[in-house]
């Protein structure tokens, strides 16, 4: 996932930047009454929100299964002489040596686990590694997005020296949306092509709402996305806030 896609990530991501990302994040913070100092980005791709986080003072860590994403990620910590460390795992089974203030997941990461069981994994394992009282923050794309939105389109979109195609494909009776991308980009005189296929899972508020309950996660907010108000039948992304409930943390 997410190999030679990386490449040309940053240059098609244009609509969702970084720092209205951190601007949206730290105002939740404020928001929830919560001022985090150690905050893990989980599958935090190619980095941009991390470090900008990073760059306004928080000490950070970012977690992401694809090694090429993670290559761009180290490479942009470095040219913002920011010291982060980047954890190559998948958020279904990372690891971490201690507790963290906040769990971040932006850019609707949550979305690539089409299976409930694995989404509830993800959330125990964000539970286990949340201070007491810390907060979860992610977003989830939405059925409605996938459906009206999306649905049975092709997409397109060039750079100077990239371009890409997107086939994209939702399956109503499985919630479960594909898109086949197929993208070119400059290496030196010549173009290579390449191609990848994404799967994500459509899945209704109150699903994602029980699963976190599940995981022993107190629900504190869900807005639609870089706002604070509710979410609608036409909300395309929705954000969710939620807190670790212990006072303390009892290590066996």
């Amino acid at each position: 996932m997410y190999q030679e896609f990386a490449k040309v990530y940053d240059r098609f991501m244009q609509s969702i930047p970084s720092k209205e990302w951190a601007d949206y994040l730290e105002s939740i913070w404020r928001r929830h009454a919560w001022q985090p100092n150690l905050v893990l980005d989980l599958a935090c791709g190619t980095g941009s929100v991390t470090v900008e986080l990073a760059k306004r003072g928080y000490d950070m860590l970012g977690a992401d299964i694809s090694p090429d994403m993670l290559e761009i990620a180290q490479e942009k910590a470095r040219e913002a002489s920011q010291d982060i460390l980047f954890l190559m795992q998948d958020m279904r089974e990372f690891e971490l040596y201690g507790t963290v203030d906040s769990v971040i997941s932006t850019c609707d990461s949550m979305n690539y686990m089409v299976e409930e069981e694995d989404l509830e994994q993800v959330f125990r394992l964000v539970e286990n590694y949340l201070d007491p009282q810390g907060l979860f923050v992610f977003d989830m794309k939405t059925p409605y997005l996938y459906r009206e939105v999306m649905g049975e389109r092709v997409f397109a979109d060039t750079t100077e020296d990239a371009a890409f195609i997107w086939q994209n494909y939702f399956y109503e009776e499985e919630q479960i949306n594909e898109y086949q991308v197929t993208f070119f980009y400059q290496e030196g005189a010549h173009y290579t092509r390449r191609e990848e296929t994404h799967y994500q899972k459509a899945y209704p508020i109150q699903t994602v709402l029980s699963l976190l309950e599940k995981s022993h996660l107190k629900i504190e907010g869900v807005y639609d996305a870089f706002t604070f108000q509710k979410p609608s039948a036409k909300s395309e992304c929705v954000c969710f806030v939620a807190r670790e409930q212990r006072k303390e943390k009892i290590h066996e």
